[in-house]
């Protein structure tokens, strides 16, 4: 006869089973699964993640994009959209721009402003709600802007979503460097793939190469460098498809990542 902590365990595990199972059955229909990533809050991982899915999305492609960073969700606002998703039958329907299917804790807030005061348990059950019942549908890609750091929130990610791999954004200052090679480390050690590095703010201001030096000391791919450039100012829509130079860098990111997406043998559209 089991004890009551026996069987309250075997409940648990029942229940995270059941869990994934659900997750992996709604995701069966994604052929890429990227994860966008950084150590740290402020390299422009949103924009970075944001910019790559218009991208995929100008190129052809069907493209879900998911905001999993609990405590501060930008997506919404770095892609300028404001029609909430529908939930109909216990599952969420993305909302759509710019050719990309949307769905971000930003949806679910009453004021943009409001702070999000939760503990790891609640944000581990928001991020699980988010990849069990949201209905996206066929899709090429789906790229996740993950939360920053290597906590408790990015490792609910990458432990209960099947990802083909991670692209790590930092910028040449050696601080955001010492903190993507964290994230690289934390990755590596729940044996999952480093798509590479793109370095943001690159320039006179912050300087250039400390992504390029950050790949070859971790042996990761460099998948390139994204300018700081006034274009951003103008947030009437995301700027790759604004400016012609942001976008000629987010199309050669894209293709570094599908070249890294193939050497890993994943599939790639």
């Amino acid at each position: 006869m089991p004890t009551p902590q026996e069987t309250a365990r075997l409940e648990q595990i029942k229940r995270t089973w059941q869990q994934k199972r659900q997750i992996t059955e709604r995701l069966d229909k994604i052929k890429t699964k990227i994860g966008v990533y950084s150590g740290k809050g402020g390299v422009g991982k949103t924009t970075v993640a944001v910019n790559l899915a218009v991208t995929l999305a100008a190129q052809g492609n069907t493209v879900g994009l998911l905001d999993v960073d609990i405590d501060c969700p930008n997506v919404t606002k770095v892609m300028g959209i404001t029609d909430k998703p529908d939930y109909v039958d216990n599952q969420i329907i993305p909302s759509e721009k710019w050719g990309v299917k949307v769905v971000s804790m930003a949806f679910f807030q009453e004021k943009e402003d409001e702070a999000i005061i939760w503990r790891g348990p609640m944000i581990h059950n928001a991020i699980n709600q988010f990849l069990q019942a949201t209905d996206w549908q066929e899709l090429d890609y789906l790229v996740v802007d993950l939360p920053p750091g290597t906590s408790d929130s990015p490792l609910t990610i990458m432990q209960g979503l099947p990802m083909d791999g991670f692209v790590v954004v930092s910028t040449p200052q050696d601080l955001a460097n010492l903190d993507a090679k964290r994230c690289i480390n934390m990755i590596r050690k729940l044996n999952l793939n480093v798509l590479g590095v793109v370095e943001n703010y690159t320039g006179e201001v912050f300087g250039h190469g400390g992504g390029k030096n950050l790949a070859k000391e971790t042996d990761v791919p460099f998948l390139g460098d994204l300018a700081l450039r006034s274009a951003y100012r103008d947030s009437s829509k995301p700027t790759a498809l604004l400016d012609k130079s942001v976008g000629e860098e987010f199309t050669a990111l894209s293709e570094a990542i599908k070249k890294s997406l193939k050497e890993f043998g994943c599939q790639a559209a």
